[in-house]
């Protein structure tokens, strides 16, 4: 599967009559993707750039119930989710792993301590386990040393997942394709046509390798681009939706910014809640929500005033450790597919999935990583009235392949975990693909060499920065993308891509020049200090001339989120018992 040539011989044969076509090669095209293929639907999937090359590669790594859902009030979503996520740590372990998340609470936080509590208890219970506790502020301050002391009230601890998003998109697009289903990536969907009954069920492709054009028919389109999801949406008429959300990232090595669980906070300048968490060997801060304004054929990249926000937070909550500009490794943008209501603070937008039908077309966009398969199967559920013979889809299968292969004994015990996790089926074929010294470690990072020689040779790359920032995200560890490797690098994979050396050249120096500008620090990034300087003399202020609350009020504000958490509980379990 993806052996060399492997395109060329999609294209050859791509002209054909599909039951569905998915434009959109990102988690949730690929959830489809699989979804169908169990359904025994000749499916084929077409992604303009690389698969994953956008929100899917570019998100905060999180596979969660989703807290916030809890505050909206949409008690049935963070159910769904919750289960989503024990069922991908039980079925990918070394893909998705557990992740310790400790919630600080400082003196003047809103939310504060009760409604924590309140939120953590509902979340533990869809969950049916009890992660969390309550720390004192000493008893916390052991789970993170470095952390500031100055208003520290206490904090929780409780228990979620993350996960290596492009990994986890690609390991499902693979599954899709071993199970019969096709996909093919840096082909774009340029125009859906309507047939002779009006129907929109024709689309002009381009492989943008070769320049060919091709024309398919599908019984069904399918549209899963995210946040380009109004181009093609707008071909057939739709009106405008979606508000493009850039969340970005900082990572910084793990020794310079330690923390061996997630630390979750609000930020001292708007309230808005950041964390902090061990990803891949390194801590990774994130994220910001600003209105995205640039073009979305553009690769994003961070700001300087999100920079200068993610390294306030850090100043704020880790001031002893002087952290600073030179100690970022490097930094990642996503833009978000969310659904635009007109709200003035982009953090108040909704962020469930929904599922358009226009004009035969099929639209499909926001929803989170998490849930991807329970978006596919909502998806699949609106195209039944064109396939009324088509089998109800199973909720109760896997997610993922279970894999029966296993690994010579000589891995230790974290990296066999890793590769199984990762890899699935193929994690066998990788190992007895390395040479000499190739299954050792990149630098401090997990990854082998051999990882290298196996997406280069099986795993559909076709630029540097697929293999570099995707497959094997050393473009995201290592100090300038991982430029001092890039020779040894060469060594491994031009071979196995079939790359001259003029290509090779011409790639490397792409690479090079992609990673400067959308992947390192921007310029002029304002005085984060001076901001934190400016807010607090503000909060001074305020304190003077408006005393906090009384203790009367206290008591009133701890009866209602008493109530809150008690009516909270009912919802539960109405819930419940409307399901079975």
């Amino acid at each position: 599967m993806w052996t060399k040539n492997w395109r060329e011989k999609i294209w050859q044969n791509i002209e054909r009559e599909w039951d569905l076509v998915i434009v959109g090669g990102g988690i949730t095209g690929a959830g489809i993707l699989r979804e169908a293929t169990r359904l025994g639907l000749c499916a084929l999937l077409v992604e303009q750039r690389d698969f994953a090359w956008g929100t899917s590669s570019r998100s905060s790594k999180l596979v969660h119930g989703g807290l916030r859902y809890l505050k909206e009030g949409k008690l049935g979503l963070t159910m769904a989710s919750v289960q989503e996520r024990e069922q991908l740590l039980a079925e990918g372990p070394g893909l998705i792993d557990p992740l310790g998340f400790l919630l600080a609470s400082y003196e003047g936080d809103s939310p504060g301590r009760l409604i924590y509590r309140a939120g953590l208890t509902v979340y533990d219970l869809l969950a049916l386990q009890w992660s969390h506790k309550y720390y004192s502020p000493q008893d916390f301050r052991m789970f993170a040393p470095h952390l500031t002391t100055t208003g520290l009230k206490g904090g929780f601890r409780y228990g979620d997942a993350q996960t290596d998003d492009a990994r986890l998109t690609l390991r499902v697009i693979r599954e899709a394709a071993a199970a019969g289903g096709t996909a093919v990536n840096y082909v774009r969907a340029e125009e859906i046509l309507a047939d002779k009954e009006g129907r929109f069920r024709d689309l002009r492709l381009r492989d943008l390798e070769t320049d060919q054009t091709a024309v398919v028919r599908a019984r069904v389109v399918i549209n899963a681009t995210g946040a380009w999801a109004d181009r093609l949406r707008g071909q057939v008429g739709g009106e405008e939706k979606i508000r493009p959300l850039r969340g970005s990232h900082l990572i910084f090595p793990s020794w310079r910014l330690p923390v061996a669980q997630a630390v979750s906070f609000l930020h001292p300048l708007d309230q808005r809640p950041v964390f902090i968490f061990p990803w891949e060997g390194a801590a990774l801060i994130g994220t910001t929500d600003e209105d995205h304004r640039q073009s979305l054929d553009d690769e994003p990249g961070i700001a300087p005033e999100e920079v200068a926000y993610l390294m306030a937070a850090i100043a704020a909550q880790f001031p002893s450790l002087d952290i600073t500009l030179d100690d970022v490794i490097a930094s990642f943008a996503g833009v978000r597919p969310v659904i635009g209501s007109g709200k003035a603070d982009p953090s108040e937008e909704s962020r469930d999935h929904v599922v358009w039908q226009e004009n035969g077309l099929i639209t499909v966009t926001g929803g989170k990583l998490t849930t991807f398969r329970l978006i596919a199967l909502d998806t699949l559920k609106a195209i039944r009235r064109h396939f009324p013979d088509l089998p109800e889809p199973d909720d109760k299968l896997p997610v993922l392949n279970p894999v029966t292969d296993d690994l010579p004994p000589r891995l230790d015990a974290m990296t066999h975990r890793r590769l199984l996790g990762r890899y699935g089926q193929d994690a066998a074929a990788l190992v007895d693909a390395a040479q000499a010294d190739e299954l050792t470690r990149i630098e401090e990072t997990p990854y082998l060499w051999a990882e290298l020689r196996w997406a280069a040779r099986a795993e559909g790359v076709v630029h540097l920065d697929d293999l570099l920032l995707r497959r094997v995200r050393l473009g995201l560890l290592l100090r300038e993308g991982g430029a001092a490797y890039l020779e040894r690098i060469r060594a491994i994979c031009q071979p196995e891509l079939g790359w001259n050396d003029a290509r090779w050249r011409a790639e490397a120096a792409a690479y090079r020049a992609l990673w400067r500008r959308c992947y390192s620090l921007p310029e002029d990034v304002p005085d984060w200090r001076g901001m934190l300087a400016e807010k607090a003399m503000k909060e001074r202020e305020t304190a003077v001339s408006h005393p906090g609350p009384t203790s009367t009020q206290r008591t009133a504000v701890a009866l209602i989120l008493s109530s809150f958490l008690l009516f909270i509980l009912w919802l539960f379990r109405k819930e419940q018992t409307r399901q079975t």
